[in-house]
């Protein structure tokens, strides 16, 4: 197995670490003793995440540099990817830091591109990495890592000794809310227009295929 296709495997090994830590609460309230913990597992889930994420940069790197480009890892590489930011978008979804409909409109987009890439692979045909798609991947993965930053600060602050119980819930509402929409709104809308870009530049291999039999 070649080095390239070992970092990938690291990466979807990575990914049931991820999942456990990132599943653990990113804003712990003890309501019993009017305290706000600091969100340790949301510090590791970010972690795991970054350096999950570059992995996806190191292995591409690996196998152009030292010419170990496989079918192996054209399928895998790319699923590696979509498992770990799929699972973080669901779980915020869980954690309330990230519309429902947002993270179905994004998953839609990726099952979309991923079937129409078969098809084309069917007819013999590379659909090539565009500019809007290396953008997309980009927002994406940065939106989640600062969402994730985002609570760990703001547990970090409320956490401190001297932050009543009250001024928590008024930081929480003031200003949290708004930030995880902004974040929200930009991934989506990136997102959307990347499929868009996809479609419009495919749009020959969708319209024979839905004209032509087998």
């Amino acid at each position: 197995m070649t080095t390239a296709n070992k970092i990938t495997l690291t990466r979807i090994a990575m990914i049931p670490f991820f999942i456990y830590f990132a599943a653990q609460p990113m804003l712990i309230i003890d309501e019993k003793r009017y305290l706000v913990e600091f969100p340790t597992s949301t510090v590791i889930a970010l972690v795991l995440f970054c350096v999950a994420s570059f992995t996806d940069f190191l292995d591409g790197y690996v196998a152009r540099k030292y010419n170990q480009v496989t079918d192996f890892g054209k399928f895998v590489d790319p699923l590696a990817d979509k498992l770990l930011v799929a699972s973080a978008l669901i779980l915020f979804v869980e954690q309330k830091a990230m519309a429902g409909w947002m993270v179905c409109i994004i998953l839609a987009r990726e099952l979309i591109i991923t079937s129409l890439r078969v098809v084309a692979a069917n007819k013999g045909v590379v659909m090539a990495a565009t500019w809007t798609g290396k953008v997309k991947t980009c927002v994406q993965i940065g939106g989640i890592i600062v969402i994730y930053l985002h609570y760990i600060i703001f547990g970090a602050l409320a956490s401190q000794p001297n932050t009543s119980f009250s001024a928590v819930f008024a930081i929480r509402t003031d200003g949290a809310d708004l930030i995880l929409t902004i974040v929200g709104w930009v991934v989506t809308l990136v997102t959307i227009y990347s499929g868009y870009d996809y479609l419009k530049k495919n749009w020959d291999l969708i319209k024979d295929g839905a004209v032509k039999a087998k």
